[in-house]
């Protein structure tokens, strides 16, 4: 088969992009993944990679380079994803910077290269002022990067809102969070880029023996926070609101419903799934306003799932993604509604069933890796000018 370009994901989105570069290659794409991320603690999030940037001596440094040089007329497209990924390493864009008046990716647009990039998180192309502005809870307020000033600020945000927006002919987001640099024209939501394997989040997948959770006819209710200490801030409080699930789950308990809350910590990406696959419901974020990687390997999971929605960031995504909006079947709730909407779903098991069939289907329609690929070989081809 000819190919119908060639495309480098510089950088690892979580395990989007390798599942999505392997759908890819299916449509006619030479697509490739490269790590070049120096935390290997992180490396579980990825699932894999074609290659793979190492640290360690000159001679890893030399590679670095020659490989560098090589994808400059190897690829047509380089797909960057996360704040501050717009990168090919930390060695290679600092010896840029020392020895050239331009950066590595600047050096890429300037040969007509096409760039794409994948917006993460809240901070992305949004201030911190902007964003706490937001209600009708203040989520930066139990944030932990809030007054860490080089991960989260005023001017650090703008200065990456800045420089993405210069650098990349399409972006791909999703949430509807669409203030400062996130309100630009080649910002767009594309469900469909953050994508998973069906079959390996697939409802009835087989649990080894040391996952298994003791049978009970207790509604089993997942709640988890990746590197909780990390990102947990003084007085125990954190984004993904375990301080407001953990006593809710007591407070339940306490007054007789029958739950056992569940949580995965000290987990490999790889292995959390056969904890989630046991839940009834799952919940996460009640401030934030949309949902991340959690609530989506719960939904191709067929579980039931509740976190909150902004409805004005749901009403900005109907903009682009209105059938996205409508079959959404995630359940909104807040610190104020979050124990009424608990109740309502431990209490009615049919309704917990119904949610989750719509949750799997849901997700193989809008975030499985080969609606991923679908999406995204339209994307490529539109952005190459392919058809004409």
């Amino acid at each position: 088969m000819k190919t119908k370009g060639s495309i480098l994901f510089a950088g690892c989105e979580y395990y989007n992009t390798w599942y999505l570069s392997r759908e890819l290659r299916k449509y006619g794409w030479e697509a490739d993944l490269l790590n070049w991320d120096s935390n290997k603690e992180s490396w579980h999030h990825y699932h894999g990679w074609d290659y793979l940037f190492k640290y360690n001596s000159e001679k890893d440094l030399k590679y670095q380079f020659n490989f560098y040089l090589k994808t400059l007329d190897k690829y047509d497209i380089f797909h960057f994803s996360n704040v501050g990924g717009i990168s090919f390493g930390s060695k290679i864009n600092q010896c840029f910077k020392k020895y050239m008046p331009i950066n590595e990716i600047e050096y890429i647009k300037l040969l007509g290269k096409k760039i794409l990039y994948t917006n993460n998180g809240c901070l992305d192309g949004v201030l911190q002022s902007s964003f706490s502005k937001w209600g009708p809870h203040n989520t930066c307020n139990i944030c932990k990067w809030k007054e860490v000033p080089e991960v989260c600020s005023d001017y650090v945000n703008e200065k990456w809102g800045k420089f993405r927006n210069q650098m990349a002919d399409f972006q791909c987001t999703l949430g509807g969070n669409r203030k400062d640099y996130n309100d630009n024209e080649n910002v767009h939501e594309v469900p469909e880029f953050y994508c998973l394997d069906p079959n390996f989040w697939n409802p009835n997948l087989k649990i080894p023996n040391q996952f298994k959770l003791q049978d009970s006819a207790k509604v089993k209710i997942f709640h988890s926070i990746a590197n909780k200490k990390q990102r947990t801030k003084d007085g125990d409080v954190d984004i993904k609101c375990s301080h407001i699930y953990e006593p809710l789950f007591e407070e339940l308990i306490a007054e007789g419903f029958q739950i056992e809350p569940i949580f995965a910590s000290n987990l490999k990406n790889e292995e959390v799934r056969y904890i989630q696959v046991q839940a009834d419901i799952v919940v996460d974020m009640l401030t934030f306003g949309f949902f991340g990687a959690n609530i989506r390997e719960a939904l191709m999971l067929g579980k039931t799932c509740v976190c909150f929605l902004r409805p004005e960031w749901l009403v900005s995504m109907k903009k682009e993604i209105p059938d996205y909006v409508d079959e959404l079947p995630v359940i909104s709730a807040t610190p104020e509604t979050i124990k009424e909407v608990l109740i309502d779903l431990i209490q009615s098991p049919q309704k917990r069933i119904d949610l989750g069939k719509r949750g799997r289907e849901f997700a193989l329609k809008w975030h499985s890796a080969q609606s991923g690929g679908k999406k995204m070989d339209e994307i490529y081809s539109s952005i190459l000018d392919y058809n004409k």
